[in-house]
């Protein structure tokens, strides 16, 4: 393929995707439908004509398109099923070991730190009954737990745009890959752990920690955006919570009638059987053309003598596509924000309900349930419509009320059925980092999915370090008393998502709705916004 110069001074890379002209949608779909079989469940005519028609009501999408056309399309492209599949198995190993962790590692630092020699594991034994050594081994837990989680973040947040970056140049599958393996390390020592009397949980938070070298989550979110068009990738990328909604909403069931040991081995051999899925039916989306002007294109940002100085800062220089405009630095101030309130109420919220409500493993197993349900039904359900009908703009905006809104409900709760009912309505927050970063995926060139992907997960790997520490320190200064109590660091949560909402009113909404930007290109169908590319060469 050819290049043209662009015929207006419109930064290409800032242009939105979703106001290509009729040769880029022939040329997206060229890319999109490698063998035909991935367009098989879907008219193509009415993407290729989606830019020459009229609209002189200015409807969505929803006139050319219904859920069921998202559906098949989604379901019928050779990328996203297998992907689904990946978040759908991680998430139910993860989330049946979630309550397996605290146990089996208090009980060992008890043991092995502490010089408990009692028969009973820790957490058999009533709260107010439980021996010094099992309350200082809980700290010692919640001490590794800690670093290892800011020790994944950071690598996270150092790591993931690049890594994105080289998924742009190399492709998807590869990194892919490598992130899934590396999380298998952690579950096998936990296996280990409980088979080896006097093993050290250090090794398993160790590869805890280990884990956030490769985000494999940041690599799918742009393997995505190559073969699904910029109108569903908000519902796409939704689809990918959903999936870990469904893996979470089981898991806590398998934990009440399964033993730890057998819950660990369970969770070890669904990651071994996914990974292996993985190995054989995860497809490569990344076309080689689309690689090789990916190459091109970084080859040109490099200097001719490639020093150390600068392999050492391309991490940091990856993250810099975040200051690309203004649209981007406010979506990164959404990304943060978000970020932070909604990792710190992930972290704290079952300690809290433990803590203040008394709840026990009945009780998170339905909380789960519910969450987990929730979710699905708000990422496979809602959000594509609501998309339609309001724009992202306005998604993100109602997603960071009703986050203010439930962390309030979760300061000021009395009882457990107004933590269940705040937990009900907290499904509908998630809707905002799919549409997040479906808004930047719109508004890049094809050549930078994987930058921009791997940036947003940087940021909010950044956010997911320092949220629960600032909850924390609002909870230790409040714990006694002042403000609202113990609740007071939610209270300060829904500050939090205030400021966000403020910054999301403020997105353009030319550019961050592709309802808008659609409409906008079928009224101005000569306009060209950027490069297009001869597709007779």
């Amino acid at each position: 393929m050819t290049p043209r110069k662009p015929e207006n001074n419109e930064d290409e890379a800032s242009r939105p995707l979703g106001s290509s002209t009729t040769d880029e949608r022939r040329k997206f779909l060229t890319h999109l439908s490698m063998g035909d079989e991935s367009m098989q469940n879907i008219d193509q005519k009415k993407l290729l004509s989606e830019g020459n028609q009229e609209s002189e009501s200015g409807s969505d999408e929803n006139s050319n398109f219904n859920q069921g056309d998202f559906i098949r399309h989604f379901i019928g492209t050779n990328g996203p099923p297998q992907i689904i599949t990946m978040c759908l198995v991680i998430a139910l190993a993860l989330g049946s070991t979630i309550g397996v962790v605290p146990a089996v590692v208090e009980d060992r630092y008890a043991r092995l730190s502490h010089g408990y020699i009692g028969k009973a594991h820790c957490l058999d034994i009533e709260k107010d009954e439980r021996p010094s050594e099992c309350l200082l081994g809980n700290e010692d837990a919640q001490n590794s737990a800690a670093i290892a989680s800011f020790i994944s973040n950071t690598l996270t947040f150092a790591t993931s745009s690049l890594m994105g970056s080289i998924s742009d140049e190399r492709g998807r599958r590869g990194i892919m890959l490598l992130g899934i393996g590396l999380s298998l390390l952690a579950p096998l020592n936990l296996v280990l752990l409980q088979l080896i009397e006097n093993m050290s949980p250090f090794p398993y938070y160790a590869c805890h920690a280990l884990s956030g070298l490769v985000s494999w989550m940041a690599v799918a979110i742009s393997s995505l955006s190559d073969v699904m068009p910029p109108i569903w990738r908000a519902p796409s990328f939704g689809l990918i919570l959903a999936g870990f909604s469904m893996g979470f909403a089981l898991s806590p069931i398998l934990a009440v009638f399964m033993s730890h040991l057998g819950v660990s081995i369970f969770a070890l051999s669904i990651l071994v059987a996914g990974f292996i899925f993985a190995c054989f039916y995860l497809p490569e989306t990344l076309s080689p053309d689309m690689s090789a002007r990916a190459r091109e294109s970084r080859l040109a940002e490099r200097p001719e003598l490639v020093t150390w100085k600068y392999t050492l800062m391309r991490p940091g220089k990856e993250l810099l596509i975040l200051n690309r405009n203004k649209l981007f630095r406010l979506l990164s101030a959404l990304a943060f924000f978000s970020g932070c309130i909604s990792t710190a109420d992930h972290t704290l919220f079952l300690y809290y309900a433990e803590e203040n409500f008394g709840f026990n493993e009945k009780d998170i197993a339905i909380l789960f349930l519910i969450i987990g349900l929730m979710g699905i039904f708000v990422q496979a359900v809602i959000l594509k419509p609501l998309n339609s009908l309001i724009g992202e703009r306005r998604v993100i905006v109602v997603a960071f009320l009703v986050g203010a809104l439930h962390n309030v409900m979760y300061g000021v709760a009395t009882t457990k059925r107004t933590i269940f009912v705040s937990a009900t309505i907290a499904s509908l927050t998630g809707m905002s980092f799919p549409t997040i970063s479906a808004i930047k995926s719109n508004n890049v060139d094809e050549l930078e999915q994987g930058r921009i992907q791997g940036a947003l997960y940087s940021l909010s790997s950044l956010a997911s370090a320092v949220g629960p520490m600032m909850l924390r320190y609002v909870y230790h200064k409040t714990k006694n008393g002042s403000g609202f109590g113990k609740g007071s660091m939610f209270i300060f949560g829904a500050g939090l998502y205030l400021i966000a909402t403020v910054c999301a009113w403020m997105l353009p909404e030319d550019k961050a709705n592709s309802n808008h930007r659609r409409n906008a290109t079928k009224r101005n169908s000569s306009m060209n916004y950027g490069a297009t590319y001869d597709m007779n060469v």
